[in-house]
């Protein structure tokens, strides 16, 4: 593949000078700015972040910050899950639908007050929609772009890292929930979440003052943890079934085909644009679903299309995310499979770019 041509577009992070002095290898864009995707090599960030603590210039999680007196009606308007319960100090995972249903991004919503909101996003252009709801209802809420830059750190030894540079009162912090925690003079949102399945937070940096000196502390602190700077891992997310916006699903996937159907509280979500759509999803059913497919035969290349997932000559789905997971010995992949081959050790093939591989539907992903 050709290499990407930098531009002032194609955005830095508060970060990118930490990043590249840890030697990234390799960028993907997303939200038009610089994600990194590998540092030593997949597999060998992969079995450090299963092991040990990373630190993740994710700041490519841009926020959208809803303020005023309507942003919690806003807020419900974007999304079929029910937020009357949510209070000031939690964060949900969101699936936000278009009047179709279908799938626009799947952030983490974060509540700071019932007036102050802060929506976590994926990667799509998610703030004009919002903006063009909020002015065509006339709501009473500004919609904008924060200066703010979230920082990951993920691992089975995060905890400690994290307490040795916040406090112990990190520990306390539940998951899907945040404190605000002092750095530097700054009290910073620091939340039990992350986009892995070995534990971890997310650190919501506001401006850029305080970006490297917390970088650098971490590094500090993190010398007897083994500490390295990583990023979100392919292989590790694929066997965790957490899904990636724009390659596992888009606008023409309503939440339950994605398997979100237990986010979506059709019935009590009122206000959301989507719900009448999705009630009828609900009540029919979805007739294709995310399922993990397990392919057979010698390590796969990259999927950067769409792998036809094949059965009696007829096409009933297409694999979407795919790698080699070297604790489970296989090929792990996320599918999106019609309802005629979803169940269980349904045998399939998979056309990879190096042709037909034998695969079987999984109930469930990995870990």
């Amino acid at each position: 593949m050709a290499l990407l041509s930098p531009s002032r577009r194609l955005r830095r992070t508060v970060f990118s000078e930490g990043v590249e002095a840890a030697g990234v290898k390799a960028y993907t864009v997303y939200n038009h700015m610089l994600l990194p995707t590998v540092f030593r090599s997949v597999q060998e960030d992969y079995h450090h972040l299963k092991s040990e603590v990373q630190v993740w210039d994710v700041a490519v999680e841009r926020q959208i910050e809803l303020k005023g007196p309507d942003a919690a009606r806003l807020m419900q308007m974007l999304t079929p899950r029910d937020l009357r319960e949510m209070y000031g100090g939690q964060c949900y995972y969101v699936p936000i639908v278009d009047e179709t249903g279908g799938m626009l991004n799947d952030p983490v919503a974060v509540k700071i007050s019932d007036e102050h909101w802060w929506v976590s996003i994926a990667d799509s252009d998610l703030l004009y929609w919002i903006k063009g709801i909020a002015n065509g209802w006339r709501l009473d809420v500004l919609v904008d772009e924060p200066d703010i830059s979230p920082l990951a750190v993920q691992g089975p030894k995060s905890d400690d890292l994290m307490a040795d540079v916040f406090g112990d009162e990190v520990r306390s912090i539940r998951f899907f929930r945040f404190k605000r925690l002092e750095f530097n003079n700054q009290a910073l949102i620091v939340a039990r979440s992350g986009y892995s399945k070995q534990g971890g937070f997310e650190i919501y940096v506001e401006g850029y003052q305080n970006a490297m000196p917390l970088w650098n502390a971490l590094f500090e602190a993190g010398k007897k943890y083994n500490v390295h700077a990583g990023c979100p891992n392919l292989i590790e997310r694929i066997e965790g079934g957490l899904l990636s916006y724009g390659n596992d699903m888009t606008d023409d996937n309503t939440p339950h085909e994605c398997g979100l159907g237990k986010f979506c509280d059709t019935h009590d979500a009122l206000g959301c644009v989507g719900r009448d759509a999705l009630l009828r999803v609900a009540k029919e059913g979805p007739t294709q679903m995310i399922r993990a497919i397990e392919i057979s035969g010698p390590e796969v290349g990259v999927c950067d299309r769409w792998w036809p997932i094949i059965a009696n000559d007829k096409q009933v789905g297409r694999v979407s995310s795919a790698a080699y997971s070297p604790d489970f010995k296989t090929n792990v992949a996320v599918g999106m499979v019609k309802m005629t081959h979803w169940d269980e050790n349904t045998k399939v093939q998979v056309v990879t770019n190096d042709g037909a591989r034998d695969a079987i539907v999984k109930e469930s992903f990995w870990i």
